[in-house]
């Protein structure tokens, strides 16, 4: 016998073959389990406790896998799936993960019958082309000025959520705030920038019912000087910079020689006439509030105080933006180049309140602005996060249905009608990726039976029913109601889906499971090569000092 042949090091591991296969179908089994019970309306929470010790209750899939730490790679990969999901249409990432989960399920059997993953994966990638056709067959379009067809789609999305018990109020704010911020790009095109131009700010104290959209933008700074700036100024004409307003000191350290102690004063007034010119050429143009995303010097205070102008200093740049688009002004880098076109006069009311101990400026009542804040109101910062979180969601639906004005039923009736047409479709595909196409089919009924599992209804009768229904054509809009589990007809209950979504769900999960059936080997322990020339580490347990604490190793991800 010839000796053994070591090809890799002793540390590390290898895994190939079969035992792959199943180890990552298991993991991304439990994944989708973790998160199977929060889908639906009767969804259930889960609490985590992150390493500060803070909480995050919600049953957004997205939220609890992006707190989880997992050790198991394909684990790992099903965790950005749900990131995708909620980056791409921000709706959909537990079903996306309970599909992958399925769809890896079902593949189980065919890989102990020794099929090849490529099989099964060109037999998914099939099924995945046919239950798109699908998808555009009964897809139903819909008019986007429409604000009835549009709020009852958001209701639905936003029905499996915690805030679901509110009624229409989260719906009208996303509604409200993605219609303020849509721009027209021409050719039926519409440009809707949730992240940039909608802020969402969160006041602990009073009722959700007061939550509401602004029309303009709502900041958490009082005026420079709150004694003798106006707080409250109606239309206002509103200049933004980003330059500070104060003496311009040298860029590298500057030492100056005096000779005559007169020369000090000279320098001193220099200094003063400075600023005073700065504050003239923006008085020029009788601004009523002047912003700044920089400093603003005592002196310059004093100067815009006296020509009765408010002032606010240090604002952030997002901020800064928003503003610009909310009433028409333009952010300008030095005061030299301000024009008229520059002021901002689109505002209706500038005011500040006072809410709790801090104060906010308001800058409201704008004629067409195309920015806002959100301003929500609730009991706690737990319930506030959760509420965005769901807004969040909700105004990407509102997003995708003005980009892809087309519905599709909710409730599970979309899966169900895919599945059947693909079942259908299984008896005329030759050879042996028959087996897993028809497989495929039967994945997509996991989400319509998680959602009787969620329900507590008799799991086994009510699939049945369906699938009854489904085999006959004219009943695609039949699925369960998650509230009580009766099979409806989804249009009459009003329970409908975005295209974008679905089909979105649908890719993502079958592309992501394709990928994991054709790992074979996994390859662990392997270290980070040196970089030349570095000596041994030293392996020497590092003790933390009180100095190191503020570094960054024990941050946690």
């Amino acid at each position: 016998m010839h000796a053994p042949v070591l090809v890799l090091k002793d540390s590390l591991k290898r895994e190939s073959g079969t035992k792959v296969h199943h180890a990552n179908i298991q993991a991304s089994k439990a994944v989708a389990d973790i998160i199977r019970t929060t889908l639906g309306p009767r969804s259930m929470l889960k609490m985590l406790l992150d390493a500060v010790g803070g909480i995050v209750v919600t049953n957004d899939g997205n939220a609890i896998l992006r707190e989880l730490d997992l050790a198991h790679p394909a684990a790992k990969s099903m965790i950005e799936l749900s990131r995708t999901q909620d980056e791409e249409v921000g709706d959909g990432t537990t079903s996306v993960i309970v599909l992958a989960g399925e769809m890896l399920h079902v593949a189980a059997a065919f890989i102990d019958k020794k099929f090849h993953p490529t099989v099964i994966c060109r037999a998914y990638n099939k099924a995945l082309e046919d239950s798109i056709a699908v998808l555009d067959k009964i897809a139903m379009p819909i008019d986007v000025n429409d604000r009835a067809a549009i709020l009852v789609l958001v209701k639905s999305c936003i029905g499996t959520k915690f805030t679901g018990q509110f009624g229409d109020l989260i719906a009208d704010l996303a509604i409200d705030a993605t219609t303020t911020v849509g721009v027209d790009l021409g050719q039926g095109f519409r440009e809707v920038d949730i992240k940039k131009y909608i802020k969402v700010e969160k006041i602990p104290g009073g009722q959700l019912e007061d939550s509401r959209v602004l029309k303009g933008v709502m900041i958490n700074k009082d005026v420079v000087a709150p004694g003798k700036m106006r707080r409250k100024i109606v239309n206002p004409r509103i200049i933004l910079l980003d330059c500070p307003i104060e003496y311009k000191k040298g860029e590298n350290q500057t030492n100056a020689e005096l000779v005559k102690e007169e020369d000090w004063e000279v320098l001193l007034k220099m200094e003063e006439e400075y600023i005073q010119n700065m504050c003239m050429q923006i008085l020029k143009f009788k601004p009523d509030l002047v912003i700044t995303e920089k400093g603003l010097s005592d002196l310059a205070c004093h100067y815009l105080g006296k020509a009765g102008v408010s002032a606010i200093r240090r604002l952030r740049k997002t901020d800064n933006n928003r503003i610009a688009k909310a009433c028409g002004a333009v952010v300008v880098n030095r005061p030299e180049e301000l024009q008229e076109s520059d002021v901002g006069t689109g505002a209706g009311l500038f005011e500040v309140k006072k809410f709790g101990d801090e104060f906010f400026a308001y800058i409201v009542d704008c004629k067409d602005p195309k920015a806002c804040t959100v301003l929500l109101r609730g009991a706690s910062k737990d319930l506030l996060n959760e509420v965005e979180r769901n807004l969040q969601d909700a105004m990407s639906v509102a997003r995708n249905i003005l980009k892809n004005p087309k519905l599709l039923p909710g409730g599970g009736a979309t899966e169900l009608t895919v599945s059947a047409a693909l079942k259908q479709k299984s008896s005329s595909i030759e050879g042996i990726e028959k087996w897993p196409y028809e497989a495929a089919a039967i994945a997509f009924e996991a989400i319509p039976r998680t959602l009787a599992q969620n329900c507590g209804v008799n799991v086994i009768r009510t699939m049945t029913a369906l699938q009854g229904k489904h085999g006959n054509p004219g009943n695609e809009w039949i699925g369960i109601d998650g509230n009580t589990g009766d099979i409806v007809d989804m249009k009459e209950r009003k329970i409908w889906d975005s295209y974008n979504v679905k089909a979105q769900t649908y890719k993502t999960a079958i592309e992501a499971a394709s990928m994991l059936l054709r790992i074979d080997d996994i390859v662990s322990g392997i270290k980070k090569k040196q970089a030349p020339g570095a000596g041994p580490t030293p392996s020497k347990t590092k003790i933390e000092e009180e100095g190191d604490a503020d570094n960054e190793q024990i941050l946690p991800e």
